[in-house]
This record gives structure tokens, sequence and C-alpha cells, in this order.
């Protein structure tokens, strides 16, 4: 796997189990660090920066669950793989219904884990991918000015040039000039392009832009 197989974070305290998981993960090709206690875990940089965490759901200072809640409260796009030696189906429900990619019981088979990590892998890129996507669509659309933005909702809402310009108080040739300006701006050709465009943002309605309320002063 190489470069691209990822960053894989291990929480656990048992120094053997700590120890043949990195030796299997880095033997596939990962880059792997290792913690035994979570606030050590919690406090890392190198969160913003994995993959995935293969996490041990009993920790001498805290519980894979408080881990799994507070890197879900930070919002990080690492993946997570439980992996326990007490594990049972009510625990891995939980898990699974938080958002972890699986939950191994002690001992693993390689194989099993290896899949389960790249699973995690495939997962956290793909999150990371549409929120780098989202954010340049973000910063695009916030480069309009308030007229351009109101014309841009009434164009997604499916408005003509004439109806907009009537429901701006303004003429039709304005709003073309505005029109054609946002299109430039956003990089889209047709209407069906802006809408996929805004769809990505998913922003509030009125929400994207410097102001726009449809009531801002314009021509």
């Amino acid at each position: 796997m190489g470069e691209n197989a990822g960053k894989v974070l291990l929480l656990d305290d048992d120094e053997s189990v700590l120890r043949s998981l990195r030796r299997l993960l880095s033997a596939s090709g990962y880059l792997v660090t290792v913690y035994r206690d979570a606030r050590a875990f919690l406090a890392s940089e190198d969160l913003h920066t994995a993959d995935c965490v293969i996490l041990d759901l009993g920790l001498p200072d805290s519980d894979g669950f408080r881990v799994q809640e507070a890197l879900a409260a930070a919002g990080g796009s690492q993946s997570i793989v439980f992996l326990t030696g007490r594990g049972d189906i009510p625990a891995s429900v939980r898990a699974m219904k938080a958002g972890a990619v699986d939950f191994l019981t002690k001992p693993v088979e390689a194989e099993t884990l290896l899949a389960a990590v790249n699973v995690a892998r495939q997962r956290a890129r793909s999150w990371r991918e549409t929120e780098e996507k989202k954010a340049s669509v973000v910063r695009r659309l916030e480069s309009l000015t308030a007229r351009e933005t109101q014309v841009m909702h009434l164009v997604v809402a499916g408005l003509l040039n004439k109806q907009i310009a009537a429901d701006l108080g303004t003429v039709e040739k304005t709003i073309k000039v505005h029109r054609g300006r946002m299109m430039a701006k956003l990089g889209v050709r047709t209407v069906a392009d802006l809408v996929r465009l805004v769809a990505v943002a998913d922003p509030p309605a009125g929400g994207i832009g410097p102001k726009s309320n449809y009531d801002q002063p314009g021509p």
C-alpha cells in the first residue's frame, strides 16, 4: 500500500496487543502511532491527520465509548474500529450506531482486522474529499455580491430573468448582467450545474453570500 495506505492510531493499554498490531499494520504499509491512555490520545495532534483509530473498549482512564463520543464532538474525519476482549452484542450495536466501522473481538485474525482498517481508511478519505469539495464551493458562493446571491437563489428556484427582475424591482437587462457574473464566479454554465453546485454546499435558505435578504438595495 505504501504511502497511500494511510495513518492508523492504536489506543490500548495492553503492551503486547499494541506491539503485535503495530507490527502487522506497519508491514502492510500503514503509518502507526500507539497510545496507552485516552487522555494522551485525545490531546494528540495526530487526530487531525489519522484515517483510522483502533480503539480498545476497556481503558484504565476511560472507556472506548467516551473516546468515540469525544472524537465525534471534535468533528474529526478518522473512522473507528473497536477491538476488545469483552465484546457483547449490545456494545457492538451501540458502537456501530455511533458510526464505528467495525466491532472486533480479541484475538482477531489479521485479514479481518486489515479489511476493517481498509474500509475505515476509505471512509475517512471519502469524507475528507467531500468536505474539501464543499469548502471550495462555499468559498465561491461567498465571493458573490449581495445582489448576485439574490439572483442565484431565484435562478435555483426556477424563475426566469423577467420574473427575477420583477421580484427584485429592477429591469431584465440588469438581471442578465448579475446572472452572468454570478455564473462566471461559480464556474457553471447551466442552471442544472448551478443547482448541483448549491446542493453541494447545502446552505440554509438565503444563507450564502455577504447579505442575501431579498430586500437588500441594489439595481
